[in-house]
């Protein structure tokens, strides 16, 4: 995490997130630190679908047709991000934290994510093990590593 905090302020880049299923874990650790302000624009809690759908835009057809954890749902949510706050970097995370809620399709510890920065925007599927704080960390962990990357070749 520290090197992705000296990443956005060596670049003076700000970043907003959108969580469902890590329900604000990624923006607590991003604030954690003094300073934060410097980098950190907003996030989103958006558990609901209603929420997503309220607060960052994602369509109802998009949430019918591909649910609620899929990359297109990722992607709508980052676009959201970007659309409704002031950041430089959105990042969107979506998934089934368990124990409940897989299905066959979508086992627990799937989880989306959507990145955009300078107007390129990504998603990936991940899939995690363990019990539910252990793939809400994982999640984390993911975006956190995915985020520093971003900024190490872009």
């Amino acid at each position: 995490m520290q090197q992705l905090i000296e990443l956005l302020k060596q670049k003076s880049l700000t970043i907003a997130v959108a969580e469902s299923c890590t329900g604000g874990n990624l923006a607590a650790l991003l604030t954690s630190q003094s300073g934060a302000s410097d980098y950190f624009d907003r996030g989103f809690i958006t558990y609901s679908n209603y929420a997503k759908i309220d607060m960052l835009g994602v369509k109802p057809i998009t949430l019918d047709t591909y649910g609620a954890v899929s990359e297109q749902t990722a992607l709508e949510m980052v676009f959201g991000v970007m659309q409704n706050s002031n950041a430089d970097i959105g990042v969107s995370i979506t998934g089934i934290a368990g124990p409940t809620g897989g299905t066959l399709d979508k086992p627990v510890g799937t989880v989306c994510f959507g990145f955009c920065h300078l107007d390129k925007c990504s998603t990936t599927v991940q899939q995690f093990s363990g019990k539910r704080q252990q793939v809400i960390q994982d999640s984390v962990n993911f975006a956190l590593n995915a985020l520093t990357m971003m900024l190490q070749i872009g």
